[in-house]
């Protein structure tokens, strides 16, 4: 049976663990394999390792991390940074990552996710689209932007995110700049617009601060992704560094609110 996934999401800097505020102001948490050890205690559902140098970079993967990363994780693995053609996607798949994660290499080349799909399958293929509400005195609606959020684009994110399903996306990510590191909630009215218009599993980031807001998000869509950052690495309304992760008689709750839909 179908049922949410939960899923902790972990941003590479420097080689160090982090988290943003609306793309900004990396605080660092701790060291990325010693989080993963305690994911694999807690049973994570999922895990998601971005690293957010790579792209803004313009540097490869780095695979000597990807390595370490995939020999300690006992779940299944998403990696995303500085994927640029479908030789390196399955080179990270046959490292034992389960889903390779694309982004502004993606929106500028399409057909990267199609030859990336006939390369490790389509099922390993994630789109990820970082979202944000457009500015300006008469601006309406939401922008794509990419490069964390230095890069903006002048696409429609459902349209976009139809294209790139299209293209080969087995999975797509919507990440909130807005909400990235607030704590306060998804954006659910913009997740159910995403939700509605893909065919393609969807996982909505930015904004949990609680397991309140995980089960508002699988009560209103059902059967998603809900992913966070923050909720999983900082505890308390003062942030201390703390991983943590439901127990599994919480995650039972959360997915009966979604089953009931």
């Amino acid at each position: 049976m179908l049922r949410p996934r939960i899923i902790p999401c972990l941003l590479v800097h420097q080689g160090g663990l982090v988290k943003t505020q609306g793309f900004k102001d990396p605080k660092y948490v701790g060291d990325p394999i010693n989080a993963v050890r305690i994911f694999n205690e807690k049973e994570s559902d999922e895990l998601m390792v971005l690293d957010i140098d790579a792209t803004v970079n313009k540097v490869e993967p780095d695979f000597a991390l990807i390595a370490k990363l995939a020999a300690e994780c006992r779940m299944p693995l998403c990696y995303g940074g500085g994927v640029t053609t479908a030789a390196q996607a399955a080179r990270i798949i046959d490292m034992g990552v389960e889903k390779v994660a694309v982004s502004a290499a993606a929106i500028a080349n399409p057909a990267l996710l199609t030859e990336m799909a006939a390369a490790v399958g389509r099922q390993s293929v994630v789109a990820v689209v970082d979202v944000r509400k457009r500015t300006g005195l008469f601006a309406k609606g939401y922008e794509v932007c990419t490069h964390n959020g230095k890069v903006s684009h002048k696409l429609d994110p459902i349209a976009l995110a139809k294209q790139l399903q299209d293209a080969g996306a087995g999975e797509i990510v919507v990440n909130s700049v807005d909400r990235d590191g607030q704590m306060q909630g998804y954006d659910l009215e913009l997740a159910a617009q995403f939700k509605q218009a893909l065919k393609v599993p969807v996982t909505f980031l930015g904004g949990a601060g609680s397991l309140d807001h995980l089960g508002e998000l699988v009560s209103k869509l059902g059967v998603v992704g809900a992913a966070a950052g923050s909720l999983f690495v900082f505890k308390g309304k003062y942030r201390a560094v703390l991983i943590n992760y439901p127990t599994p008689e919480q995650k039972k709750l959360l997915c009966h609110e979604a089953l009931k839909r």
